[in-house]
């Protein structure tokens, strides 16, 4: 069998826990500053907007810049334009949710284009709703047409803005029940001690992915939350295996200090741990360079996911059950690893329960 980290290591994680701690902190706070000063970069399909799908008869002149600056002349702001499709017959995405009034210079048309649109021209200044937005799009494809070429509208999507919200709410609907759904199975997979360290470190992945988006303005949408959702399972898997070994070692090392249980835990799963995260990466890195713009947010959020899941199943899982041994379970950092309680899981009597046994016998 494979293994990264030789048996018998012994790495100090749970030593290392403040320092682990302080780097959480930081990325959480840099994120949480993010959000309340930048906000975060929705996509059309949370904010509301128009997405223009279109195919040009030939390669000739269309590319990304040229669209984009074409687009902006003719009254779309801030769009977004993503190339897809085959070479010989190149397809874009043109996305956008504000559009504003044309530029002639930059947006030139024929004499007999310019009074097609004559009459709708008054509209262009509007937030992008059905008038407003239609002028501007027909405006673009005579442009288009003109100065590119040939070319095919394959589909036009309007989200409005009630959808948006309705989309919004439903993913963070959609995050809080799988978090309270995966604290329900760790309850049950293993004791209510262990869930509450499963669900940080959840919401530990997912706030520190999110806030990576909105620190440096990544366009957030339906893809990105779908990773998520995706990264959320994949950490729990992390998680579980780390906990499995720690519940077993509790059981078996009932004499031994919770941090050298906890630690020898974290280590004796790390090369399987670092294996796993190194071959999911792998792949999720082809999509990311490979994939194309039209699903970069969902890789790039999944790259980040693996890294940070990796990180918070070694550095946050177990040092989260250390912190609730000691405030809440009477494990006091230097305590027994799970004393009675563990002993009643395993069938075995726990150094208490020994300690009477003996008494008992040499009463007798």
């Amino acid at each position: 069998m494979l293994e990264l980290i030789p048996p018998g290591t012994q790495i100090d994680f749970i030593g290392h826990r403040r320092i682990a701690y302080a780097i959480s902190a930081s990325l959480l706070i840099a994120g949480v500053v993010a959000i309340a000063v930048q906000g975060m970069r929705f996509g059309i399909d949370f904010a509301g907007g128009t997405e223009v799908a279109v195919r040009f008869d030939t390669e000739g002149k269309a590319e990304e810049g040229v669209i984009r600056t074409l687009a902006e002349g003719c009254g779309v702001l801030d769009p977004t334009v993503v190339r897809y499709g085959e070479t010989s017959a190149p397809e874009f995405l043109i996305r956008f949710n504000r559009v504003g009034p044309a530029n002639e210079a930059e947006c030139p048309l024929a004499p007999e284009e310019q009074q097609k649109l004559a009459d709708v021209d008054h509209a262009t200044r509007e937030i992008a709703t059905s008038p407003g937005t239609t002028a501007v799009i027909d405006r673009l494809t005579l442009a288009m047409k003109q100065h590119l070429g040939g070319l095919q509208i394959l589909s036009v999507d309007y989200v409005g803005p009630q959808v948006g919200d309705d989309l919004r709410r439903d993913g963070l609907r959609s995050l809080g029940i799988a978090t309270l759904a995966i604290l329900g199975y760790i309850a049950y997979r293993f004791s209510s001690r262990f869930g509450p360290g499963a669900v940080v470190a959840l919401v530990h992945d997912v706030a520190i992915t999110a806030g990576i988006f909105a620190i440096f303005q990544l366009e957030f949408d339906l893809s990105v939350l779908a990773a998520l959702l995706g990264l959320m399972g994949y950490s729990l898997n992390d998680t579980v295996i780390v906990y499995d070994r720690i519940r077993e070692n509790m059981s078996l090392h009932t004499k031994h200090n919770l941090v050298d249980v906890l630690n020898r835990s974290v280590n004796e799963t790390l090369s399987r741990t670092l294996l796993t995260s190194l071959n999911t990466l792998a792949t999720v890195l082809c999509l990311l360079f490979l994939g194309g713009e039209v699903i970069f947010g969902f890789a790039l959020a999944m790259v980040i996911g693996i890294v940070v899941g990796t990180y918070s199943s070694i550095f946050v899982a177990a040092p989260i059950l250390l912190f609730l041994e000691q405030r809440f379970g009477g494990a006091a950092g230097s305590g027994r690893s799970g004393d009675s309680r563990d002993a009643k899981a395993s069938g075995k009597p726990g150094p208490s329960g020994g300690k009477k046994a003996r008494a008992k016998t040499a009463a007798a």
